[in-house]
This record gives C-alpha cells, sequence and structure tokens, in this order.
C-alpha cells in the first residue's frame, strides 16, 4: 500500500485500508512514506516515487493498492518506464490521479486495475467486483441497468482510459492514452460542465480518439452545470461526442467518485455492448492476483 498522490487523512484511514485488505485474504506491507504529508502530496515527489519503485522491484509483493487519489502521481510518471514495469509486472490498482499510473501500465502493456482506492469504506458491489476482477479472474462488470444507451451497437476492444482530467492532461506526453482498438472508460469529479466539454473537445483535437471502437462513460460527480453565462448538461456534452465518434456509447455505468463501482482491467480485452447496457470482459486476458 503506498500514497502516490494526496495525503491521508490520519493513521485511522491507513489502520482501515490495512483491515480491508487482511479481510480479502491479503499479507499487507505499508510504503514507508504512506502517512506524510507536503503541502497537498503524500511526501515529496522524491519519497512518493521511492515507494513505488520499492514496491515494484520487491519481488515478494504481487500487487500495488494506491491508498488514495488526490493530485501528484502524474510527476512520477519519469521515474517509469516501459521496460522497468515489464521486468516487475505488478497488478496496481486505484482510480482518479492514479490514471495517470493506470497510463504507463497500459504503454508498457499491461494490465492494471481501476477501482476502489485502499482507504474508502468498501461496498459489497465494490467488493464483489474487486474480488473478481483480483482473485476469481473472471468478469468484474457486466450489466448496467442504470445506464442510458447514448449511440446503439456492440465493440469489443482493449479497455483504456480513467480520469477524464488526468485523460486530457497526458495528452501530447509520453504517456497519452492509445484509444486505437479501444472501449474508452472516463469519469470525472469536481469539475464544471465547461470544463468538461473543453477537456472533450482538446481530446477530439488532438485526434486522441482516433481508432477507439466505443466509449463508456461513468458518473461525473459533483460536476455542476449551471454557469453565469448559462446551461449545459453532462448528457448533452457525452451526446456530442456519441455523435461525434458515432461508435457504441453508454453513460453512467458504475465507474467513478461513488460507493458502489465496478474494478475495471485496464488492457484487458472486453466487449461494450451498448443496447444491452453490459460491459462484459474476456477473462482470458485477465492476470489473477494471489
Amino acid at each position: 500500500m503506498i500514497s502516490p498522490s494526496g495525503p491521508l487523512q490520519g493513521p485511522h484511514e491507513l489502520e482501515r485500508a490495512v483491515a480491508t485488505a487482511e479481510s480479502l485474504g491479503w499479507e499487507v506491507q505499508v510504503g514507508q512514506h504512506a502517512l506524510l504529508r507536503t503541502g497537498y502530496f503524500a511526501g515529496d515527489d522524491a519519497q512518493r516515487g521511492d515507494d513505488l519503485l520499492d514496491a515494484l522491484q520487491d519481488d515478494r509483493i504481487d500487487g500495488i493498492w494506491c491508498l488514495r487519489g488526490g493530485y501528484g502521481a502524474a510527476r512520477l510518471l519519469p521515474r517509469l518506464s516501459a521496460e522497468l514495469l515489464q521486468r516487475h509486472p505488478k497488478a496496481l490498482i486505484g482510480y482518479s490521479d492514479i490514471t495517470a499510473l493506470h497510463a504507463a501500465w497500459q504503454r508498457a502493456g499491461l494490465v492494471s486495475y481501476h477501482g476502489p482506492t485502499a482507504r474508502a469504506p468498501l461496498s459489497a458491489f465494490s467488493r464483489d467486483s474487486l474480488v473478481r476482477a483480483l482473485q476469481n479472474g473472471t468478469d468484474s462488470c457486466g450489466e448496467a441497468p442504470d445506464a442510458r444507451m447514448v449511440h446503439g451497437g456492440r465493440a469489443t476492444g482493449r479497455l483504456v482510459g480513467g480520469n477524464l482530467a488526468l485523460v486530457s492532461s497526458l495528452c501530447g506526453t509520453p504517456w497519452a492514452i492509445d484509444c486505437r482498438d479501444a472501449i474508452v472508460v472516463l469519469e470525472d469529479i469536481g469539475e464544471a460542465t465547461y470544463r468538461l466539454d473543453r477537456m472533450l473537445t482538446q481530446l477530439r483535437l488532438a485526434g486522441a480518439f482516433e481508432g477507439c471502437v466505443g466509449v463508456a462513460f461513468g458518473h461525473c460527480t459533483d460536476c455542476p452545470d449551471t454557469t453565469e453565462d448559462g446551461t449545459r448538461t453532462v448528457d448533452a456534452i457525452v451526446t456530442e461526442l456519441a455523435d461525434a465518434l458515432q461508435v457504441p456509447t453508454l453513460q453512467g455505468i458504475p465507474v467513478g467518485h461513488i460507493s458502489d463501482q465496478w474494478t475495471v482491467p485496464f488492457g484487458a480485452i472486453a466487449t461494450l455492448d451498448a443496447d444491452a447496457r453490459t460491459l462484459s470482459v474476456l477473462t482470458a486476458t485477465v492476470t489473477r492476483f494471489h
């Protein structure tokens, strides 16, 4: 367990995280600097990066469960190379700011897991999906009956993406998300809808969506749609994206800053059926975590 981004609110969050992992039957090793605070980081870049590299290079460790998101993971990317990750393949678990690390895993051709951070209480729904993804190696997604079919159809491809703000911030860097032949999964929090619009427009103008075969939008939590200049909804923005891309698109899958969330194995192959409102992971592409 490491804190590659923002700081924990106190030892009680680490204690809860360890208890959750042990309830899953996992043995826990905590990064040396996991409880540090330096401004809005969990320690400085060197300390957070050292914890990440230590976890990667320790052969006793099978997986890296990030304690929280926040901000700061992208600052560690220069210390990661595809060769390093391929020499020490580890399961990576987390979401939100951890998207930056998922991008490095995707660049190395490895599977990583967009799922709950370790500090958060784990709902029964989230726990079930996490166990299916990490321990059983079975489909950790499935039906999303509350999702909105935005553009119909069915597509199969790699799962990529993460937090929209991080995906857009990586555009133009060596860690930019490769959407070719991929189903793009996106979520966000705390962004006014015009900012969501701006980030998606940036990605479209950069050609980042070129070759993508489907879009699975999760939740945009606490994203107000009203400004002094007018109102525009998340629904309208996602519809515009789907109309531009003309690929199967769902909105509102259980992914994002919500209590009940899927663990999505980025880099694995999945099928998105927008009409049936399902996202099905092909289990042969998922690595089991012991």
